[in-house]
């Protein structure tokens, strides 16, 4: 799994796994899921996250797991 924040572009993508991206759908506006072959969803991007939040900080990132 994978997490890329582009400050420039100002998005962020999740990548699941490395499986062919054969489709994209942006279920909201600047959400867009991609998804494998077996119809999996394999990447996520957030377009605009400056405008999601106002109190973003994208060099605080915090990972968590259970």
């Amino acid at each position: 799994m994978k997490l890329r924040v582009d400050q420039q572009a100002d998005a962020l993508y999740l990548r699941l796994d490395e499986s062919s991206i054969v489709d994209s759908v942006e279920v909201a506006p600047g959400v867009i899921l991609d998804y494998n072959e077996a119809e999996e969803v394999i990447g996520i991007e957030m377009q605009n996250l400056s405008s999601r939040s106002s109190d973003l900080k994208l060099s605080a990132l915090q990972f968590e797991t259970a």
